[in-house]
């Protein structure tokens, strides 16, 4: 697969540097997305104004990629999370390409990374109970071959965020 450069009009993210107030808005923007620009302003020493144009200046550079809710699982009956580990029956693209659209059409499946060492993959599946992850299980195994896929079932969330360090800018 190519690599992607992450561009927008003729900007690429790699000819953009960022300061350390872009860090600082990024930091109250990963807490509350919708963090009105006045307080944003006010917190790291701008005028509304060229705040507001940092802002869209990451948004267009695609640093800030989209602006999301994020749901209480439990409140939204997926409570059980499982982390399955997959190991792949062939290393090839189209496994790989055919993988990649079962997991696409599975909306349980709400995190998927692909990993060096024994495990291929591991996939992060959310599931009211283990009724309901047995046919997200089924599901794949009927579509696609495995050699292995194994199971871990989350007992306690100790730390979750969609933060990223942004010290590194």
């Amino acid at each position: 697969m190519s690599e992607k450069i992450r561009k927008t009009g003729s900007k690429s993210i790699d000819k953009i540097t960022f300061d350390d107030i872009d860090q600082k808005i990024l930091d109250i923007l990963q807490k509350d997305s919708d963090t009105v620009v006045n307080t944003i302003s006010e917190a790291v020493g701008l005028s509304v104004t060229p705040c507001w144009r940092r802002i869209k200046r990451m948004e267009e550079a695609g640093l800030i990629m989209k602006r999301v809710v994020l749901v209480d699982q439990a409140r939204a009956n997926v409570s059980l999370t499982v982390f399955v580990g997959v190991t792949a029956s062939r290393h090839e693209i189209g496994w790989l390409e055919k993988f990649c659209a079962l997991i696409d059409e599975i909306p349980e499946v709400v995190e998927a990374y692909r990993l060096t060492g024994t495990v291929d993959y591991i996939l992060k599946v959310v599931v009211p109970d283990m009724a309901a992850y047995d046919q997200v299980y089924k599901l794949m195994i009927e579509k696609l071959d495995f050699s292995q896929v194994n199971s871990m079932i989350s007992m306690e969330e100790l730390k979750f965020t969609t933060a990223i360090p942004t010290k590194y800018l």
